[in-house]
């Protein structure tokens, strides 16, 4: 769309135009009343022959300059009416932005609803499967390790029987608080389903770097808290697998996540890193 002049601009530009005019209209005034004086004297001495030529020289600049007036009126006219069309035009333009922000707004909000879980605000497993394929592809390219963690909470449906769902739902977003505030940068953190989370972590170093990330996982979310005047105190149980030595692909390292965490749960002790005697 071709830029337009700002209201501003315009009326600027009329407001000269109208002073212009104003001078324009004066001078034909004070020409008028010369010519008036003029014609007096020539009348009183018909013989000055200059005077006569002047009147007439002094009657065509008087008319010249009528005309310039009248000219300026009609601008001044046509300047108005363009102001009044750019004001329509900023009130359409400003409505028109007003209800694209608002699509726009819409689109991210209906997009971050597709990809985030609506309990806890948490990454859904598509959105991690996605960044989860990504962080394999870039381990592969760079040496680097990576470390997948499956998350479940011990117990947690006999809260859901014991106190009920809008209890159980606000033990879930304590458990997703209390992950956000703990995860690294570049790392994820998702709700699977249910009561179970993943955690995906990045340039994991060693195995000692995961375990130590579970272990304070598992004391963060451990804390007593409560939920809507209900005191609770909720464990997890974390099964842990590395790339690559536990697997090269989401599915593969996400499975034996999921061994692990049956592992850990079977043994009471937190947290389990998969191994092939566990399958």
């Amino acid at each position: 769309m071709a830029a337009v002049p700002p209201p501003a601009l315009l009326i600027c530009a009329l407001d000269q135009t109208e002073q212009v005019k104003d001078k324009v209209e004066q001078c034909a005034s004070d020409l008028s009343s010369v010519n008036v004086v003029l014609r007096q004297e020539i009348a009183d001495e018909a013989h000055l022959k200059e005077a006569g030529r002047a009147i007439t020289l002094s009657e065509k600049i008087e008319i010249k300059v009528q005309q310039c007036a009248e000219q300026l009126a009609t601008v001044n006219d046509a300047l108005t009416e363009e102001i009044e069309e750019r004001k329509t035009l900023d009130q359409a333009l400003s409505t028109s932005n007003a209800e694209l922000l608002e699509s726009r707004e819409q689109e991210e909000k209906s997009m971050h609803l597709a990809l985030h879980d609506a309990v806890t605000g948490l990454p859904n497993l598509p959105l991690f499967n996605d960044r989860f394929s990504q962080a394999l592809a870039q381990a592969e390219r760079q040496g680097q390790r990576l470390a997948v963690m499956f998350i479940d909470l011990d117990k947690f449906k006999g809260i859901n029987d014991a106190h009920g769902h809008d209890i159980g739902d606000g033990v879930l977003q304590m458990v997703a608080q209390r992950l956000q505030a703990i995860v690294r940068a570049g790392d994820t953190v998702s709700r699977r389903s249910g009561d179970e989370f993943l955690y995906l972590m990045l340039d994991a170093g060693d195995k000692n770097d995961a375990v130590k990330l579970a272990v304070k996982i598992i004391d963060n979310i451990a804390h007593a808290c409560e939920v809507e005047g209900v005191k609770l105190t909720v464990r997890p149980s974390i099964g842990i697998a590395l790339y690559p030595e536990h697997g090269r692909s989401p599915q593969e390292l996400l499975k034996n996540a999921d061994l692990a965490m049956y592992a850990a749960k079977q043994r009471a002790q937190g947290y389990s890193i998969f191994s092939p005697a566990v399958q």
